[in-house]
């Protein structure tokens, strides 16, 4: 099987979401969801990755999820069944891990400041139930240099973060060494963005099943670890078949988001400054990207705005588990 088909160009993210930039329609409301046992467990606003958004002060705010095509607006997801229940899934056998036995991770990871799990139930699009947390997830990697800023600011100011990483680019081979103590730590969770940033609604079973467990192989090489049982679809585009199809290879975890730095494109640093304003508050899953420039002068920033709420960074797995 042709293990690449229907990849996304990176130049494509930029010009789709462009494109649905223009289009800019009326915030709306995520609504809760019955898809089977993997129904939909968090209302939300969220800002749809890496292209296709639909908006608000040409930011925009919509649910990211079910749709046919990249080039459809994100919208709540249709109702359906999935045939597995989200559990947490064994860690798959790595090819040529670096230096240790591939994991999934743990809860009890140093540095993690959740002190239970919080139970699961169903794609998030936010951190269930109450708190002061906020996840900061970053998407993505085509550029090595974002990719670095974020692990050096990491390091430096001990901020959590979930990279939901597309194997494809060399940025993360790039800077293994620098990401490695991160992973390691458990301060940087590397999850699943598929391996080519393909629209999963458009695959076979097959091929979602190649595109998911063909980056968690290139993660545990790189990093020793299995992404499993998270993962993020391209777009926020999903269905039953593919909740179905994910689960079949032990990714049960889909994660969403609740607001964006909207940073897939080639924004301004102010411009990236003024959806964290806008968007990041507690409890929130937050979407950013490893893709352009603009984010990084401002990170000391954005930081400086989640202490200022009081807010706790929190990968997915401290807080799901």
């Amino acid at each position: 099987m042709n293990t690449t088909q229907n990849p996304v160009p990176f130049e494509a993210h930029r010009d789709r979401r462009n494109t649905m930039i223009d289009r800019s329609v009326a915030s709306r409301r995520g609504v809760l969801l019955s898809l089977g046992a993997l129904g939909l467990g968090a209302l939300g606003l969220a800002l749809t990755s890496c292209s296709s958004t639909t908006g608000v002060n040409a930011g925009a705010t919509g649910s990211p999820t079910a749709s046919g095509s990249p080039d459809a607006s994100a919208s709540v997801a249709p109702s359906g069944s999935a045939s597995a229940t989200p559990t947490a899934a064994p860690s798959g056998s790595a090819s040529a891990s670096p230096s240790a036995t591939p994991s999934s991770g743990s809860t009890q990871a140093p540095g993690n400041p959740v002190p239970t799990p919080r139970p699961w139930d169903g794609p998030q699009t936010g951190l269930v139930g109450e708190g002061k947390y906020v996840a900061w997830t970053v998407d993505d990697g085509a550029n090595p240099d974002v990719v670095r800023a974020y692990a050096e600011f990491a390091r430096r100011t001990g901020t959590r973060l979930t990279f939901f990483i597309n194997g494809q680019y060399p940025s993360f081979e790039q800077h293994r060494e620098l990401l490695l103590p991160l992973v390691k730590s458990g301060q940087l969770q590397i999850a699943n963005h598929t391996y080519s940033h393909a629209a999963l609604t458009k695959l076979s079973d097959e091929q979602i099943v190649r595109e998911l467990t063909r980056n968690d192989e290139e993660i545990q090489r790189l990093f020793g670890v299995s992404s499993k049982p998270y993962f993020r679809p391209p777009y926020g585009y999903y269905d039953a078949r593919v909740l179905a199809a994910a689960a079949s290879c032990g990714f049960t975890r889909p994660v969403l988001w609740y607001g964006s730095l909207a940073d897939s494109s080639n924004i301004p640093s102010q411009e990236v400054l003024r959806f964290a304003k806008e968007y990041v508050d507690a409890q929130r899953i937050i979407i950013g990207h490893l893709n352009y420039p603009g984010v990084i002068s401002v990170m000391d920033e954005i930081k400086g705005l989640m202490d200022r709420k009081g807010l706790t960074t929190v990968t997915i797995r401290d807080y799901y588990g």
